[in-house]
């Protein structure tokens, strides 16, 4: 049997990526750690800023935000490169932290959640870039991986820091505690920035701004009916749709709704594992502690499983930088199909609740081991002047797919069952994702033939 050929030992840490890696990794942290955070200390600042109304609208504006810097930076990447948008993003997220920090009433604080999505938005699609600049296609799956890795320790301790923050030295410093080392990424992003190519390649595909605002308002729309399940929410749910349908008719690679072979495959196949992964995730919460009778505190401990076997996956999958990643996204797809099998049983009271922990191991696997292959998969077959928007395109599908199964679940919730005994809609639920994640296996069969 043929062995891989002998690969430089610690690639990401060398004189000539240390920098890079060190930088990229702080960003995707912080992004993490803000993202983990501030749903923890939501309850409490609402209440200090009398804004329990306006609950939902800081997720709101951060999603809308970033949808719209996600696009509008894949176009600024392909026609300038990543060198802006690295230094811009990173500002921007800086100026969202320190304005919600020291808000004063809510409309304050929703205007430095828009900035952070900017930032966030801006930024995550200029570090793809990045590493498709600096690190060789052998030398990509361990970044990725570690990127996967950035998210644990975030997703472990994260809630919990907040919430100890919050409670000791209040909600403002969940933001404002994290603007040195924002700060600090900032200026290491700089010297990067300024070796990084400044002009593209060539003229590739560009995304409309309307385009980008009917997603954000597509996807907005589409989020707030999730939150907010009723028979008015069926209706403009349905009209968010119809908008969202039309952004991404210019937003996404034509033949990615039938799975086109190359491309479009690869922006689909991120759009059917990322929505099929964040329904489960999303109710599986729900189904410990109304269903099991887990406490608040234990019934998100299958997420942290979850999130520990993402990163192992994306570890091993970094090891190995030739293996196939074609098999290994359909092996990524199969392992969260048994993932919401599991699911599925998990969901009703005769089954043993800790199995979920099984189920969290085996999804968040198949995450691991899919994501970077997804992202490698895109990189080989993007154009160098279309890597922007194609980025850009994979992170929407991705978005889009995930509001509208968790909106689905929603609305079986509010149709079949309810919140107290939730287990009649999350089976079915889960039988829908499964068969998502089922059709994902398939579509992912066939690939062009690459010289």
């Amino acid at each position: 049997m043929a062995t891989d050929p002998p690969r430089p030992r610690g690639v990401l840490w060398t004189p000539a990526h240390r920098a890079t890696t060190v930088a990229s990794l702080l960003v995707v942290t912080l992004i993490a750690f803000e993202s983990m955070g501030v749903a923890t200390a939501m309850p409490t600042l609402v209440a200090d800023l009398h804004g329990q109304s306006l609950y939902s609208w800081p997720f709101t504006a951060f999603l809308v935000a970033s949808v719209v810097a996600t696009v509008l930076s894949g176009r600024i990447c392909d026609r300038r490169g990543p060198g802006l948008s690295l230094v811009a993003g990173p500002a921007i997220f800086v100026a969202g932290l320190v304005l919600c920090g020291f808000a004063q009433n809510m409309f304050v604080l929703l205007a430095g959640r828009v900035l952070q999505g900017l930032g966030s938005g801006t930024v995550i699609v200029a570090i793809y870039l990045m590493i498709a600049l600096v690190y060789d296609d052998r030398e990509r799956p361990a970044m990725f991986a570690a990127n996967a890795a950035a998210w644990v320790v975030p997703a472990m301790v994260g809630p919990s820091l907040a919430g100890l923050v919050t409670e000791t030295v209040g909600w403002r410093w969940v933001f404002l505690g994290l603007v040195p080392p924002a700060l600090l990424a900032l200026v290491m992003l700089i010297p990067l920035a300024r070796r990084l190519r400044t002009e593209a390649p060539g003229e590739g595909r560009r995304a409309g701004v309307w385009a980008a605002v009917g997603a954000a308002v597509g996807v907005a729309v589409l989020t707030w009916a999730a939150q907010h399940p009723s028979p008015a929410a069926l209706a403009y749910g349905a009209g968010g749709l119809i908008v969202l349908a039309w952004a991404l008719r210019t937003l996404l690679p034509p033949g990615t709704v039938t799975a086109r072979p190359g491309l479009p495959t690869v922006v689909a196949a991120r759009g059917l594992l990322g929505g099929a992964f964040a329904g489960m995730e999303a109710f599986l919460p729900l189904t410990m502690s109304a269903v099991h009778g887990y406490s608040p505190a234990l019934a998100g401990l299958p997420l942290t499983v979850c999130a520990l076997g993402w990163s192992a996956a994306a570890g091993v999958q970094g090891r190995h930088p030739d293996w196939s990643r074609e098999v290994a996204l359909r092996l990524g797809f199969g392992l969260v199909a048994v993932a919401l099998v599991i699911f599925a049983f998990v969901s009703q009271p005769w089954f043993p609740g800790w199995l979920a922990f099984l189920g969290g191991v085996i999804g968040g696997a198949g995450m691991g081991t899919a994501y970077p292959s997804l992202s490698l998969l895109l990189l080989r077959f993007s154009p160098e002047a279309e890597r922007g928007f194609n980025t850009s395109a994979m992170q929407l599908s991705d978005w889009v797919s995930s509001a509208v199964t968790v909106g689905l679940g929603g609305v079986l919730l509010a149709l079949l069952a309810s919140a107290e005994h939730p287990s009649p809609a999350l089976a079915a639920l889960a039988v829908l994702l499964t068969v998502i994640a089922l059709l994902g296996v398939f579509v992912t069969r066939r690939w062009p033939t690459r010289e």
